[in-house]
């Protein structure tokens, strides 16, 4: 079938049935959890469920510009708990609509896209789990409107670019001599797509402290194949290590105190972000608990899993309990 047979056929089918009818036919088709969501009033962005449970909880995925895939370990802890949750690929990325328009591409856009979703998908007294850009989304969520949140879940992420920056500038340092030289031979060309480049920084940096596991598990492998660069370059900059975009001077150290709900904060010892870091933002923000994934870097849902999905569900529970307090005095 070709593309615009493909087309046309759609708009048959929605053509077909005056709205009334076609709607209530759509509420008893079964579809895999899977909803398209309307956002900013012209674009689609997809969503799924996963699993049956009164605790429900909306995934923000990382990148920015990357999407669903890598969270998929989810599956295997999170519904055998009760815990219902909900994939959801930012505008621009995975199954979602890719406009090539890159004034949509801004931390306070996303942030309203993701309570466009919340809305959308019904979610009231629900968690927020946000791993690295989604971390900040997460917070940037949480600042706004916090009032529908029953906890915050920010995996791998620093409250500011900046300190994010200090830290794997730190972790460069450590890089032999040589592999340093190479990699600011081609900086300085902006050649980042050099094999010689592309192999340091592997080597150096993503094995190390992106995910340390040999080989990458297939759903990482196939999230960084999919990966939206535009998003990625307009947001962050060419590469980690150059950082010349739009959210370069994210920073909210100063606000996290006015984050009131149970919050956790996980990171890896050999993560791309600073344990201190999210040590002190559990200092700064009221109602939270920290857990350092000993064995894990950056994607320590990988790395370092079941210490990572104990903790995430101990805290979970802890909040469904209402012995939050607890949990964080017993640290």
């Amino acid at each position: 079938m070709h593309h615009h047979t493909i087309v046309t056929f759609k708009f048959q089918c929605n053509q077909k049935e005056s709205g009334e009818t076609l709607r209530d036919s759509q509420n008893k088709i079964r579809t895999d959890g899977v909803k398209l969501i309307q956002v900013d009033r012209k674009y689609n962005v997809w969503t799924k469920k996963i699993g049956d449970g009164a605790i429900r909880m909306l995934m923000l995925h990382g990148g920015p510009g990357l999407t669903h895939e890598y969270l998929e370990c989810f599956e295997d802890f999170l519904p055998q708990e009760g815990i219902e949750f909900y994939y959801y690929d930012q505008l621009g990325s995975g199954f979602s609509d890719q406009p090539k328009d890159e004034s949509l591409w801004t931390v306070n856009r996303f942030r309203d896209e993701v309570e466009q979703v919340r809305m959308a998908l019904g979610l009231d007294d629900f968690y927020l789990y946000g791993h690295s850009w989604g971390g900040i989304l997460g917070i940037e969520y949480a600042l706004k409107y916090q009032s529908h949140l029953k906890a915050l879940i920010v995996s791998n992420m620093s409250a500011s670019n900046g300190s994010y920056e200090k830290n794997i500038n730190k972790l460069r340092q450590k890089f032999p001599l040589e592999i340093r030289k190479i990699l600011e031979k081609y900086e300085a060309r902006e050649e980042y797509n050099a094999p010689e480049y592309q192999e340091a920084m592997n080597k150096y940096f993503y094995m190390k402290h992106m995910c340390r596991l040999v080989p990458w598990p297939e759903p990482l492998e196939r999230a960084v194949e999919h990966i939206n660069t535009e998003v990625f370059d307009v947001l962050h900059g060419p590469n980690e290590f150059v950082a010349t975009g739009r959210a370069k001077n994210w920073d909210r150290w100063n606000d996290l105190q006015r984050i009131r709900v149970p919050t956790l904060l996980m990171v890896g010892r050999y993560d791309t972000m600073s344990v201190q870091d999210i040590q002190r933002m559990g200092r700064l923000i009221p109602n939270s608990h920290v857990v350092v994934c000993s064995n894990g870097s950056h994607l320590c849902m990988y790395d370092d899993q079941q210490v990572y999905f104990r903790q995430l569900i101990e805290f979970i529970k802890s909040v469904e309990t209402n012995n939050f307090g607890n949990l964080k005095n017993a640290r």
